[in-house]
């Protein structure tokens, strides 16, 4: 193993949340007068904080979206989880191979401590994860691309950033790990390669993953 922590993204890397989140804010924004298509939720909003809809929205339509978007959103997004989330398959194999390797591993998402939480113990990855271990963009103010949630996750975890990996599947995830000084591998399930530029590598199915990290 050639890195000393593996840092995951969350939605679309551990559980298989983006087609049902991006359909949701897809249709939301919509309904509050925003069309917004489900490709173009994906390309503008995979990977993002809250804070950087709400500031894309404003600069794009010069007006602000309701005090209560948030919560309302993930109300939503959460009555969907419990109907349809799981985990991607074959990630369990991963964390699996990762703890019998005795190799250090962690969470850092874009989405609230209460969504990955939610996500978590739907699929059973609470099993996987605990507390100590998830950080989120809440922890730090500024989500991806900007590096400070993976520089908090590295320091939280007490390894330089250069000795991390991050597993992504968002344009904005693989920019903000490269401003971290990280090696990060594209995860290309929902993602095409071209828009994961910058990326030390790609990747179709978890199964490939062990092998790319020296497992």
């Amino acid at each position: 193993m050639r890195y000393d922590l593996v840092i995951f993204d969350n939605d679309g890397v551990l559980v298989d949340s983006e087609p049902i989140s991006n359909t949701l804010l897809a249709g939301y924004l919509t309904e509050l007068g925003h069309p917004t298509s489900f490709e173009e939720s994906v390309r503008d909003y995979m990977g993002s904080a809250m804070h950087r809809i709400h500031e894309l929205v404003e600069e794009r339509s010069g007006q602000r979206l309701p005090a209560d978007f948030d919560e309302i959103f993930h109300a939503r997004v959460f009555v969907a989880f419990q109907a349809e989330l799981e985990a991607v398959p074959g990630v369990e194999e991963v964390l699996k191979r990762l703890s019998r390797s005795g190799v250090p591993y962690c969470v850092a998402s874009s989405g609230s401590h209460e969504r990955i939480r939610v996500g978590h113990r739907k699929t059973g990855l609470d099993a996987w994860f605990r507390d100590e271990i998830v950080f989120s963009a809440e922890d730090v103010g500024r989500g991806k691309p900007s590096p400070d949630l993976f520089l908090h996750a590295a320091a939280r975890m007490a390894v330089a950033p250069e000795r991390c990996v991050v597993v992504e599947d968002s344009r904005l995830g693989v920019q903000a790990a490269l401003a971290a000084g990280m090696d990060v591998y594209g995860f290309t399930a929902m993602t095409p390669e071209e828009k994961l530029s910058g990326a030390a590598g790609f990747f179709h199915g978890m199964e490939e993953l062990p092998a790319i990290l020296g497992l």
